[in-house]
């Protein structure tokens, strides 16, 4: 066991030490619930795929399943494996690992740049209040939000996200931002339409959850440090299972990517000491 640091910038946690030829490691901050944050383990995994990639490729589009929760008393390994080289797109899988096992595996794929045409069919909600008029519900320093009132998003699960420190100019490191960032909003969003769930209680007791598995589409480059909203919506819930799809829009309404992430939540007879 060793004390997890306490990461004062984003791109210190991105940092992941070779341990052998595609085989990295990275370390994990404490976080309240006790738990690794998910979008830790996805930004990382992802920044292990992109240390075996020529810099030409960019990530178009990953997909991700947490197979078990990860503790912050011990390191993360990151084994990459080059499932293809191709000559417009390159995949790889990763496999995160602690003691216990693995506890997170994902599949990302990169493209190269090709001119064409760009058209947006989404666009952000008219009127959506800035990030300047909301308050803060900021629950670490890497990563500051606030969230948007329900009635401004006719019911959808919207929130202002900011991850402070990546420079601006640093188009790998706004990939992981928005990596990282992603696992934020999509619980919530897929949790709300439970029937016997009490929105006012950010921790019910009487419910036991987690992120099953998740997804995100890039399709526009922004500055790393730059506000974005998460707007989020449910699409269903069945088998004690819920789902949520959303898109990720820039403060001047760019879209800028697009997510989805499967939940399980299950309503308990005794609530959770």
């Amino acid at each position: 066991m060793h004390e997890p640091p306490d990461f004062d910038r984003f791109e210190d946690m991105m940092f992941l030490e070779p341990h052998g030829p595609d085989v990295y490691v990275g370390l994990s901050p404490r976080y309240p619930w006790g738990r690794v944050y998910g979008g830790q383990v996805v930004a990382q995994a992802l920044q292990a795929a992109v240390h075996t990639v020529e810099e030409r490729y960019k990530p178009h589009s990953l997909h991700g399943y947490f197979i078990r929760g990860g503790t912050s008393d011990e390191p993360i390994r990151f084994e990459v494996d080059r499932i293809r080289n191709g000559r417009s797109f390159v995949t790889r899988r990763v496999v995160a690992r602690q003691s216990n096992g693995a506890i997170f595996n994902l599949s990302a794929s990169f493209h190269v740049v090709e001119e064409g045409a760009d058209v947006t069919a989404r666009t952000m909600p008219a009127g959506v209040p800035q990030p300047d008029e909301l308050p803060d519900e900021t629950w670490s320093k890497l990563l500051e939000r606030r969230r948007v009132p329900a009635e401004a998003v006719e019911g959808r699960t919207a929130v202002w996200i900011r991850v402070p420190g990546p420079r601006s100019d640093d188009p790998a490191m706004s990939h992981l931002a928005l990596a990282y960032a992603s696992d934020d909003v999509p619980f919530d969003a897929a949790a709300s339409v439970h029937p016997e769930r009490r929105p006012e209680m950010d921790h019910d007791p009487m419910f036991m959850g987690a992120s099953l598995d998740h997804a995100l589409w890039f399709h526009r480059d922004a500055p790393g440090d730059g506000w974005r909203l998460h707007l989020l919506e449910p699409m269903g819930y069945t088998g004690n299972r819920g789902l949520s799809f959303g898109q990720v829009y820039s403060t001047d309404g760019v879209h800028l990517a697009s997510v989805a992430q499967e939940i399980m939540f299950r309503h308990l007879a005794e609530p959770r000491e």
